[in-house]
């Protein structure tokens, strides 16, 4: 009878034990919070990461750090001086690459006034340069742009903004309006026939491909 009991008892027992997890590499090496931290690279800081949640995984290929509650990121030149600041709403770091993904409400000021506004940015960090295929608006103190494609060096001196419409300085057309002005003139003192229309071709092309070098 107390042996009948007994392996009665033995065979109610169970383990209470998690399943197998399959995909290995959904799982992070490393998880953070409340991060506020300093990057340097080649023994120079050269930013600073403020975020809630920052996720270091390296077995996802490639491997990355993932930003999934924002991310602040400010750069500094080689004298620690503040050159601009980055922020998004969900950031990709793939630090084999040095590549970073930037994705909603992506936001850029740099210290020479540029404000940029998009849904989309990469940063490439070995040909230093960002780029984005979403829409995107660049306000200077000089001018405003728009439009679907953006492309420019890492300090945002130097860019450009295709299928773009936006406004102008007075400036910027005072030559071919002063040009087109004295043709109009000569048209009414000879009556000759009217030239063609290039000026006008030229303008238009100017709001289609637009690339400019901030001072």
């Amino acid at each position: 009878m107390l042996s009948l009991v007994f392996l009665g008892s033995c065979e109610e027992h169970k383990e209470h034990t998690a399943p197998a997890v399959r995909d290995r590499d959904s799982a992070s090496m490393m998880v953070s919070y409340g991060v506020n931290t300093l990057i340097s690279d080649s023994g120079v800081i050269k930013y600073k990461i403020v975020t809630e949640r920052w996720d270091v995984n390296t077995v996802k290929q490639p491997t990355r750090w993932t930003f999934e509650k924002g991310i602040f990121l400010e750069q500094f030149d080689e004298k620690f001086h503040v050159e601009g600041y980055i922020t998004a709403d969900t950031a990709w770091y793939y630090d084999q690459l040095k590549l970073w993904e930037l994705r909603g409400r992506v936001h850029i000021r740099n210290v020479n006034g540029l404000i940029f506004d998009s849904e989309e940015l990469f940063w490439d960090g070995i040909r230093h340069e960002f780029y984005s295929h979403k829409f995107s608006k660049v306000v200077t103190p000089e001018r405003t742009m728009q439009g679907t494609y953006f492309r420019s060096d890492e300090h945002m001196t130097h860019y450009e903004v295709t299928n773009s419409v936006g406004s102008f300085m007075s400036e910027d057309f005072d030559g071919s309006q002063q040009s087109a002005d004295n043709e109009q003139e000569k048209k009414d003192t000879t009556q000759a026939p009217p030239p063609p229309a290039r000026q006008a071709a030229t303008r238009h092309k100017a709001t289609q491909k637009s690339s400019y070098t901030t001072p």
